[in-house]
């Protein structure tokens, strides 16, 4: 809990700062960037974003993924996400070294990756049999982070932004057997759980708008 409160604290804080930044520099010329993360678009995965400049350090961003797989490559795959991040750039905004504060709010029908290996295992409350990897979940998750991440100019109108983040992720989500049909899972609605997570990163292609 003490992370979650000094994440979100963080968070606020860079924000309130980002908007103050911007009200004291109401004439400062400001630019908008387009951008597409390329690492995701080979396996079918868009994930976009619209990063805004609000002074000279600090910047906005928001951005979109949506990862459509039923199945992909015998796991469930869907994973849609918005999330809204502050940055600061420690030279000029869009230029060299920032960190940022995340918040993201998601909805999935996805496999977690310690259920992707084969392990036949039998309740020994409900006297069921199971393979782990016939198991999947689907909720929704709200997830409190911090960025670091380096941008660098390749033309006039065209930037590389290569980051990470780690995050508290708060789960709330259903366990299904896809074999059987059931829930495997022993809760009346959802299940909770929260942990550290990576749970962003890539590298950006963008475009100036403006």
């Amino acid at each position: 809990m003490s992370k979650i409160k000094f994440i979100t604290g963080f968070l606020t804080l860079f924000l309130l700062g980002s908007l103050n930044a911007q009200e004291q520099e109401q004439n400062h010329e400001t630019s908008v960037y387009l951008k597409g993360n390329a690492l995701f678009i080979p396996i079918g995965i868009v994930n976009l974003g619209l990063e805004h400049q609000l002074s000279k350090k600090f910047t906005v961003q928001g951005d979109v993924l949506i990862s459509p797989w039923k199945s992909f490559a015998g796991h469930e795959l869907q994973y849609y996400s918005v999330s809204l991040e502050g940055r600061y750039y420690f030279d000029e905004a869009f230029k060299h070294w920032y960190i940022g504060a995340n918040i993201a709010g998601s909805r999935f029908n996805a496999q977690k990756w310690n259920y992707w290996k084969d392990f036949v295992f039998t309740d020994e409350e409900t006297g069921i049999t199971r393979n782990n990897s016939d198991l999947y979940q689907k909720g929704y998750s709200v997830i409190f982070g911090v960025t670091g991440g380096y941008q660098f100019k390749i033309s006039d109108r065209w930037n590389v932004d290569i980051y990470a983040g780690i995050g508290t992720s708060q789960d709330f989500y259903k366990g299904y057997d896809r074999v059987r049909g059931d829930r495997y899972d022993k809760a009346k609605d959802y299940n909770k759980s929260g942990e550290i997570v990576p749970y962003r990163g890539g590298v950006m292609i963008s475009y100036k708008l403006k």
